[in-house]
């Protein structure tokens, strides 16, 4: 246990701060649930999202101690991508569809959503193969011969999670791929290149494709795409989300309106201890308690960052920035689509929202940084003593 002496405080204590917030406002968010058709009681959320919270605590736990070999092990990471591929396989024929999307697998009462553990493997796996060739792509970055078999496995995953009409896991997947490629020592001029040409694409596409979708359309993905151009023309169908967003968090203003005290969590804002929590936390808390969920965040982001800088060992420093990606993407699709910045993607908030699969994935990710944080604490420390 003389690992513990290791522990990075700066990610441990914004992780714990976040979760147990996360606990009391699903519990808020909840509240009028029972209100609806087959509504559930606030206490059955609140009693799952804690032990949600509970077990990712131990999860975080086994990760920092776990030894690192274990997760570049061949063997596991062969089993894992088996594992992740099955069940791609299976959604496209048995998946649970929930509001639209066939992500799910359900296990008793729990529903495992493939795309959130993916975003882990992706991290762990082009991690380990990639650094495993760092130095040869250093030596020559303009090679794709080292990001081929990679790369087709990163396409095939990405594309059986578009299939299940995921377009938040789908493009988060891909930041995350896309960041530790180009971390990893490919050429930065073609990254810069891919990076602006899609963003430029999407700026430039995305009012254009918006106009020419049928704003009647029945297809689940166009339909949040015209519910975020036209929020108030479709408030009764597709804009029904952000136009109860935006009251919530007009109702809110600096201070909020107190716990338990949100107007637009009574039946009225759809997924609102999920997707749209913060909307929740906006009205009841206000823009300074919004402000300050995300500074924590940013600590962890940050901290990440600085742990892969500082590494001298490449497998550290991308599975740091892989996972500093996945935060920071996912935090900034649930905040944009709850402010009406960017389409709704179905993206929760992490550590605040309700679910088991994301919360245990996040979970893993905070200790396996604290994992690599201890490991190049430990080893600084024997170099000095050297």
């Amino acid at each position: 246990m003389k690992k513990f002496k290791y522990m990075d405080y700066w990610i441990f204590i914004p992780f714990i701060i976040l979760s147990l917030f996360g606990v009391i406002m699903v519990y808020s968010a909840s509240a009028d649930y029972y209100l609806l058709p087959g509504g559930i009681g606030a206490k059955s959320y609140l009693f799952k999202q804690l032990m949600f919270v509970l077990i990712g605590i131990l999860v975080v736990a086994f990760m920092f101690l776990l030894k690192e070999s274990k997760l570049r092990d061949k063997r596991f990471l062969t089993y894992f991508a088996a594992a992740i591929f099955i069940s791609y396989i299976y959604l496209l024929k048995w998946g649970q569809n929930i509001n639209g999307a066939t992500g799910w697998i359900s296990i008793g009462p729990i529903n495992v959503q493939p795309s959130e553990v993916c975003k882990f493997f992706f991290v762990l796996y082009l991690a380990n193969i990639l650094s495993k060739h760092s130095e040869r792509i250093e030596m020559n970055p303009n090679t794709f011969e080292y990001y081929k078999s990679p790369l087709i496995l990163v396409l095939v995953f990405v594309f059986l999670n578009f299939l299940q009409h995921d377009l938040g896991g789908t493009t988060i997947n891909l930041a995350i791929a896309l960041v530790i490629f180009l971390a990893a020592g490919l050429d930065y001029r073609k990254g810069i290149g891919i990076i602006f040409s899609g963003v430029a694409s999407f700026v430039v596409l995305l009012p254009v494709v918006v106009s020419k979708i049928n704003i009647n359309t029945s297809n689940y993905m166009l339909q949040r795409l015209v519910g975020f151009a036209h929020p108030f023309e479709l408030a009764k169908g597709a804009g029904n989300q952000l136009v109860n967003s935006y009251y919530a968090l007009g109702n809110g203003g600096v201070f909020g309106v107190g716990l338990g005290n949100s107007i637009q969590k009574k039946g009225y804002l759809p997924e609102a201890n999920t997707d749209f929590i913060m909307a929740v936390v906006s009205e009841e808390l206000g823009l300074i308690t919004v402000i300050l969920l995300l500074v924590l965040l940013m600590i962890i982001i940050t901290r990440s960052i600085i742990i892969g800088i500082k590494s001298n060992s490449m497998y550290h420093t991308l599975v740091c920035y892989g996972i500093a990606t996945y935060f920071t993407i996912q935090t900034l699709f649930n905040v944009g689509g709850v402010t009406g910045m960017l389409p709704i993607t179905g993206v929760t908030f992490p550590f605040i929202s309700y679910g088991g699969s994301s919360m245990l994935v996040l979970s893993a990710c905070i200790g396996l940084l604290l994992n690599i944080s201890a490991s190049e604490q430990k080893q600084k420390q024997l170099e000095l003593e050297q």
